[in-house]
């Protein structure tokens, strides 16, 4: 029986060892993929902009001077959902071998594994 093993990786590197342990050592494997989340379009131009912080200088009875500094924005300031790179991994192989590929995806990191209960 043919059957269809998913699971979620925190990064395409990870996804990507992983299948290729998988390729490596079990057999009756057909077809083996992942499909990584792009970065957004907002993600992009919040990574291409820039930061303007504004130090206050001096106090002088009723004036106040202040002063600009700015800096390229950096990957810190995006949000953290939107920095994800959450992959997920499809793996079509024979159904006796469903327990060891499940072990192997759970040693690399994989996390919600969703695959059909061996009888």
């Amino acid at each position: 029986m043919v059957t269809r093993i998913t699971a979620e990786f925190e990064t395409p590197e990870f996804a990507e060892a992983a299948l290729g342990r998988i390729r490596g050592s079990v057999r009756g494997v057909y077809s083996a993929s992942f499909a990584c989340r792009r970065t957004s379009d907002r993600t992009e131009q919040l990574s291409r902009g820039t930061m303007n912080t504004v130090l206050p200088a001096a106090a002088v009875s009723q004036n106040c001077l202040t002063a600009v500094l700015t800096s390229p924005a950096s990957r810190d300031i995006i949000p953290g959902p939107r920095r994800s790179r959450r992959t997920k991994v499809y793996i079509v192989c024979d159904g006796s071998r469903t327990r060891e590929i499940g072990s192997i995806l759970t040693a690399m990191g994989g996390s919600s594994i969703d695959s059909p209960a061996q009888e």
